[in-house]
């Protein structure tokens, strides 16, 4: 199986949605947004994590088997995790609940190689946006 995102400040959603993706596979990669990667998507205060840590608390998790880094470099370039999906060609691919499988832009590589695309569960309220937000208030 195979996941990707920032996973910037790790909370109860990440938690709960990696357990589930591992649940479902026989070994779970996490495709981790770089530095560069996060800045473009998050903006310029992101990630407050770099991605060495990130790497490191996602290891120490039971449900992460491998944890690589992808991404782009400069905002003109593809920040999806689609160059890796093709390169790895998981059996099953999984987002958060909080998406559709129509918006994910890696869901087309994903089916091409004859994968399957899994939503699971959104935990409300877990983000990292929301965290970051309670702590500056």
């Amino acid at each position: 199986g195979f996941t990707n995102g920032c996973f910037d400040i790790l909370h109860a959603g990440h938690v709960t949605y990696l357990q589930e993706a591992r649940k479902a596979c026989d070994r779970l990669v996490v495709g981790l947004n770089h530095d560069n990667s996060v800045k473009i998507l998050k903006g310029e205060e992101r990630p407050v994590h770099d991605q060495d840590a990130r790497a490191a608390v996602l290891s120490a998790l039971s449900s992460v088997d491998m944890v690589v880094l992808f991404g782009a470099q400069d905002e003109a370039d593809d920040n999806t995790a689609k160059e890796l999906i093709a390169l790895l060609q998981p059996d099953l691919y999984f987002k958060g609940g909080d998406y559709k499988i129509a918006d994910i832009p890696e869901a087309t590589t994903v089916l091409d190689n004859g994968g399957q695309v899994k939503l699971l569960s959104h935990v409300k309220g877990a983000s990292t946006t929301n965290s970051l937000k309670k702590l500056k208030s």
